[in-house]
């Protein structure tokens, strides 16, 4: 059974990647996703914050920011956390680049442009192989226009692109008033991959404490309803590759997105639930599916299902809403 994909121009022995989280901060739990079948991992994000400010600044924007950021801070031991810094992050990865043979994605944290777009040639130069850019802004300011919100993600990619030879994929939101329209923009940007989609950690009220906190809900299969519209809506309107990215916990999962045209999938509350050897039982399972379906390769079934492919395309729209509504029994 032939598994293997291509991102972004890197090479993959099969479609399922670790994506930005916490276990890349340890040599060790990247060894282990390497022989658990992981094809490549994306690092826990170098943060914008932790460029630009002192070491007292980081600490502050750091803990009264943890629900704002696309990764759960809470999930790192906090002390440590805040010591590693850009010059560790660098240094990391290069530590990383000896130790295995999966491509090694650097992921750079930001919400506006500036200097901190400096680190993402450093990270080449530390050997990246690729760049996850993950452009993570709220827009609460009323006076700010949706077009000064998309425009803030073209210069920053722009900026990115400028700086370094190594392929950037951006990390979305859903949030956009028109999602195929940003994602075009990007895509003619430079783009070389979309990964869909970013969640937003939202805050909490505690009712004992009457105080706002901040807290980690992991992903279920139900997340992958979102990313898996938008990548079967997109595949074959844009030439970025296409990264499917919160709610893949099983191979099921993982074959939904490759139907819909993801080159890849990417697994992160799987893995912090299940332990880095569930990847490897995702696999076989893959390989089953496929086998059993007399498929020979991945190649076959990357979009597929997508809506160009689909005889029924009205359903990723709304002409499939008054159907569901009236479809639905209790």
């Amino acid at each position: 059974m032939d598994l293997r994909t291509t991102y972004m121009n890197l090479q993959l022995k099969n479609p399922i990647v670790a994506s930005a989280s916490p276990l890349s901060r340890e040599v060790a739990n990247v060894r282990a996703m390497e022989d658990a079948g992981i094809s490549a991992v994306v690092m826990y994000s170098l943060f914008e914050e932790q460029i630009s400010h002192e070491t007292a600044e980081v600490d502050h924007y750091l803990s009264q920011g943890t629900g704002s950021f696309a990764e759960a801070l809470d999930f790192f031991p906090e002390p440590e956390m805040y010591h590693r810094g850009p010059d560790e992050y660098l240094e990391h990865i290069r530590r990383l680049k000896e130790a295995v043979d999966i491509p090694v994605i650097a992921s750079l944290n930001g919400a506006s442009p500036g200097g901190w777009t400096n680190y993402a040639q450093l990270m080449a130069e530390a050997g990246a192989d690729a760049l996850e850019l993950n452009v993570y802004h709220i827009a609460t300011d009323p006076t700010v226009s949706g077009a000064q919100v998309e425009q803030l993600y073209l210069d920053v990619l722009s900026e990115v692109k400028r700086l370094v030879n190594i392929p950037v994929a951006i990390k979305l939101s859903p949030f956009f008033s028109s999602m195929a329209g940003m994602a075009k923009q990007l895509d003619t940007a430079g783009a070389d991959a979309l990964v869909m989609f970013n969640r937003f950690y939202q805050p909490d009220f505690d009712l004992e404490e009457l105080d706002v906190v901040s807290n980690v809900i992991l992903s279920t299969p139900m997340a992958a309803r979102l990313p898996l519209r938008w990548i079967a809506i997109l595949h074959g309107r844009v030439s970025a590759d296409l990264a499917a990215t919160s709610g893949v916990h099983q191979a099921e999962d993982v074959i939904k997105m490759l139907m819909a045209g993801a080159n890849v999938t990417m697994m992160c509350s799987s893995l912090l639930k299940n332990g880095i050897g569930h990847a490897w039982r995702v696999l076989e399972d893959m390989e089953a599916w496929l086998e059993e379906r007399e498929y020979v390769s991945v190649s076959q079934l990357q979009g597929s299902m997508s809506q160009s492919s689909c005889s029924n395309p009205e359903a990723y729209e709304r002409a499939n809403y008054m159907r569901a509504l009236n479809t639905f029994e209790m």
